[in-house]
């Protein structure tokens, strides 16, 4: 296989991102909080009343917006999300995605069909899986602790 062309012939789709998570902007925090503890998920998307995306709420915005400031957590939502986060099509190539993570320094992506509407996230878990297809070998085959090394010389 070779991991360069699949990169930019595989579409997001074929990672089959998860389904969004979802809160309002006029939520507390404290909501926000408990829905990404009970789904487990590290971001929630923020939608309008009629279902748009108006931001994104992940981990990373909690700890900068509101725990290193020590703000409360009935602050609403939309005073702590990041507004009009950078979206990637489900057409689009996994390669593409892939450079907008990098570029931004971002571990999620909203993902929208043809007609714009939000259907999935993207997850840098979910790239590190389809990495792992391409090189099984090599990433099941590592010592647990790579840089161990013996107290003394074995052997003759």
């Amino acid at each position: 296989m070779d991991l360069a062309r699949n990169l930019r012939i595989d579409s997001v789709s074929r990672l089959f991102p998860t389904p969004p998570h979802q809160i309002t902007p006029d939520r507390p925090v404290s909501e926000a909080i408990e829905r990404m503890r009970e789904h487990k998920v590290g971001c929630l998307v923020v939608v309008d009343k009629e279902g748009q995306l108006k931001g994104i709420l992940t981990e990373r915005d909690l700890a900068r917006r509101i725990f290193a400031v020590s703000r409360p957590l009935t602050t609403p939502v939309a005073e702590c999300m990041t507004p009009d986060p950078v979206t990637v099509s489900s057409k689009e190539s996994i390669r593409s995605a892939i450079e907008r993570m990098e570029r931004g320094g971002y571990r999620h992506l909203p993902v929208l069909d043809e007609r714009q509407r939000l259907v999935g996230i993207l997850s840098i878990k979910r790239i590190v899986h389809y990495l792992v297809e391409h090189f099984p070998g090599t990433v099941y085959c590592q010592p647990p602790h790579p840089r161990a090394v013996p107290p003394r010389r074995e052997g003759a």
